[in-house]
């Protein structure tokens, strides 16, 4: 080993500067010593920062992802309640819900569904329209028509209670087309019959109106020829005198009785009866004969059936309005003026409405 290596061989300067160097170098790593722990503090320090700022951003991600979760849930459940119930109320709702949603395809998936509600509730409101249109005019087979194209329209499955519905009241209203057709088909035929039958009625009552007349002449002919016989006794016996008997004594004279048979009055059932007056005149001593025949009033018949029409208006199935009149065009019109009273449209938003006309 070198001594001057050694510090016990070195001089008491060499000593001095030898201390000096080392606490320089006691000190200069200390100082690294010191620099490095106050790095890797530092360095903690941020990795602490930068950790706690990730967390921050993950702690926001989760929370817009839970609220983008709730607003979407919502909107289904208000779009949910739309469908089943389309009102403006539950539509505005819905819309009003959608905007808080931030996704792109959910939102555009909602909006599309607000457009077919509302393309849906036009479409029912149509079919709607359509078959209070003909149910108000029944006898219109192209309002008919138009109803069923517009009912066939309703395809969705929100749309099938009401398509039932208007259905049975389109068939309903047909039905009491129908009827009252018959009816009035069925009211003509007898009207024809009935006056067919009034008809061959009077024909043979005109006929037994003159047998009659023709069997008076020959009972007042009869008669007046027993009157001519009377009137002769009468005047064979006025000319008696001194006892004998003569016949038709000159100058004699004899006026016989006046004869006047009235006939009889019989009234029906709208029929008149037959009246007859026979006045007989005989003059004995010229032998002269007046008749004269009574008079035939001819039949009347006023015995016809009348048929009758109920129109009604029903709420839920009741028949709530109901009058009877005696036409079918009286009747049609009360069932339109009731339909069409603000009594009956503020019901009809609410209840099912049904009306129409048969025979009483």
């Amino acid at each position: 080993m070198n001594k001057n290596l050694n510090p016990l061989n070195w001089t008491k300067k060499q000593q001095i500067i030898g201390g000096a160097v080392a606490i320089v170098l006691i000190g200069v790593v200390t100082t690294g010593i010191v620099n490095h722990a106050n790095h890797q503090a530092k360095v903690r320090k941020i990795e602490a920062l930068k950790n706690k700022k990730i967390k921050l951003c993950n702690d926001r991600a989760e929370k817009a992802r839970k609220l983008e979760k709730a607003n979407a849930a919502d909107s289904k459940k208000l779009l949910d309640i739309a469908e089943k119930t389309p009102t403006d109320k539950n539509i505005k709702l819905a819309e009003d819900s959608i905007f808080k949603v931030k996704n792109a395809e959910v939102k555009k998936a909602f909006d599309n569904q607000v457009v077919g509600i509302k393309n849906r509730v036009k479409l029912e409101n149509e079919a709607k329209t359509a078959v209070s249109n003909y149910q108000k005019d029944a006898m219109n087979q192209n309002k008919y028509k138009t109803a069923q194209q517009e009912i066939s329209k309703l395809t969705s499955s929100y749309s099938k209670g009401l398509k039932d519905s208007l259905n049975k009241q389109l068939a309903t209203s047909k039905k009491q087309y129908d009827d009252a057709t018959k009816a009035q088909q069925a009211k003509s035929a007898s009207d024809s019959k009935a006056k067919t039958a009034d008809t061959n009625k009077q024909q043979s009552d005109s006929t037994e109106a003159t047998n009659g007349n023709s069997n008076s002449n020959n009972a007042n002919v009869a008669s007046n020829t027993q009157n001519t016989a009377n009137n002769d006794v009468a005047s064979s016996s006025n000319s008696y005198g001194g006892g004998s008997q003569n016949n038709y004594s000159q100058g004699g004279s004899n006026t016989s009785q006046n004869n006047t048979n009235s006939g009889s009055s019989n009234q029906g059932q709208g029929d008149s009866g037959q009246n007859n007056s026979n006045t007989n005149t005989n003059t004995g001593g010229n032998g002269s004969n007046t008749n004269n025949n009574g008079s035939n009033g001819g039949n009347n018949n006023n015995n016809q059936p009348q048929t009758r029409y109920v129109g009604w208006v029903s709420v839920d199935g009741v028949r709530r309005y109901s009058q009877t009149f005696n036409t079918l065009g009286e009747a049609q019109s009360y069932v339109d003026a009731t339909v069409n009273s603000a009594e009956v449209i503020n019901l009809g938003f609410e209840h099912s409405i049904r009306y129409g006309v048969e025979p009483a």
